[in-house]
């Protein structure tokens, strides 16, 4: 049954989720406050990266006992406001217990590797189907290391993604250079998987997706959603700040601000901001050949049409904090010692430096479902460091929900109910000490 749906969120989920809804006959109304694809978005400033390989949670086995050093050090890849501390700790409690064992790891690469094996092959078709193949590349992508040895010591998470159908090879350090010429000598080894892919504009690429959806009937409001009106558990309009408008269905996608959203529906979901940054390199300066991420840094190089991006860094602070540049700097001076062309001086001034919002759960995973006040009211929200490759998969489900079709993904673990009853469904061992 088609049916009037607004989609609160204009990112890369609610695009793809509007492009979906269309092809199955529902009128869409999108409602974005700001512009679709602009700097205030998450999925304006990511890596770019198209990974099958992204699987592996941020929380894993032995975590808890590197935090207070990963806090401690200025120029590490986390950092915590300490002010925010007490209100972020049962966020912090759940996210080191969600991957304290090995089987709870191991679950939690399951079920992004169901969001995640096809994410190159479904951005590729939905660029063609917007016009705009030129946005999406297939090159591959290159985790690099300064030897082997370093490889090694990230063997679980290798044997994770292998045994989740990931397919990857090793490139010898000639093979990397030839590759990546840039490259600073000083890695020598390097894993290629070789289905990834990645954007070389994330904004254009969103925005274009959304005057897609316009093209094809969707309405684009320009206003910030403030709540819902119900009639009994039955929803008939979304609010906002431009007025109420009335409709069958409602997709929260809004990112971070969707925790509000998703409270007004019946569901307190423990969403926290990741806050991340980047730098882009103009081209004239170093100009990267392919999609890196050296593993030592932990960031997301990508080559874009803007320049050379380097994505990464976690924060934990809240929304209206000031970014801390610092943590730009971080990344410009990693990329200095990874590409031979920025060991040279440069005029930093031409760098341009973003930060944004990771809606990011604390056990990794999304949140895909229905709210628990009425089924009209479907989330889509949470993705944490994957949210550009998962969104038009999460598009895909959303519509399938609203079909009654079966859907793509272990969608039961990725209900807002897994956090409900003090968190028992999403972190089990809690009452009963399961691993």
């Amino acid at each position: 049954m088609t049916s009037h749906v607004v989609i609160i969120g204009a990112g890369i989920v609610g695009a793809a989720t509007a492009v979906e809804l269309l092809k199955d006959g529902h009128s869409v109304t999108i409602v974005e406050s700001g512009q679709p694809g602009g700097r205030q978005a998450a999925s304006y400033g990511n890596s770019g990266w198209l990974s099958p390989a992204s699987i592996i949670p941020m929380s894993m086995p032995g975590l808890w006992k590197k935090v207070p050093g990963m806090i401690a050090d200025p120029t590490g890849p986390l950092a915590i406001r300490w002010r925010h501390i007490i209100r972020l700790a049962p966020w912090l409690f759940h996210f080191i217990a969600a991957g304290a064992t090995v089987t709870r790891a191991e679950r939690t690469a399951s079920i992004l590797s169901s969001l995640l094996h096809d994410a190159p092959d479904r951005h590729e078709k939905l660029a063609s189907e917007i016009g705009r193949s030129d946005l999406i590349l297939r090159k591959g992508l290159i985790y690099v290391y300064p030897d082997r040895k370093a490889f090694k010591a990230e063997a679980f998470a290798w044997e994770l993604r292998r045994r989740n159908g990931v397919g990857f090879s090793e490139l010898s350090s000639a093979k990397l250079h030839e590759l990546e010429p840039g490259l600073a000598e000083h890695y020598s080894f390097a894993v290629l998987v070789e289905k990834g892919g990645h954007c070389i504009d994330p904004g254009g690429y969103v925005a274009s997706i959304v005057a897609h959806a316009v093209k094809l009937g969707a309405k684009l409001v320009a206003a910030k959603a403030t709540g819902f009106e119900m009639a009994g558990q039955k929803l008939s309009a979304v609010r906002t700040e431009a007025g109420s408008i009335a409709c069958d269905r409602a997709i929260i996608a809004a990112g971070i601000y969707s925790k509000a959203l998703a409270a007004m529906a019946g569901d307190n979901v423990p969403l926290e901001s990741e806050r991340g940054y980047h730098v882009v390199v103009p081209d004239s300066i170093a100009k990267g050949e392919m999609p890196l991420m050296p593993v030592d840094g932990k960031m997301g190089n990508n080559p874009t049409l803007a320049g050379l991006r380097i994505a990464g860094q976690v924060e934990l602070a809240g929304t209206g904090e000031e970014p801390d540049w610092a943590r730009a700097k971080i990344l410009l001076q990693h990329a200095q010692r990874t590409y031979s062309a920025l060991s040279i001086p440069f005029d930093e001034s031409r760098v341009d430096r973003w930060m944004g919002h990771r809606p990011s759960t604390p056990d990794g995973l999304p949140v895909i479902g229905r709210s628990r006040q009425t089924a009209d009211i479907v989330y889509a929200f949470g993705h944490g460091h994957v949210g550009l490759a998962t969104g038009p998969v999460t598009g895909r489900i959303v519509a399938d929900l609203l079909a009654g079709r079966p859907t793509a993904a272990m969608t039961d673990s990725l209900s807002a109910s897994r956090f409900r009853n003090g968190g028992k469904k999403a972190f089990p061992y809690i009452a009963s000490g399961k691993q």
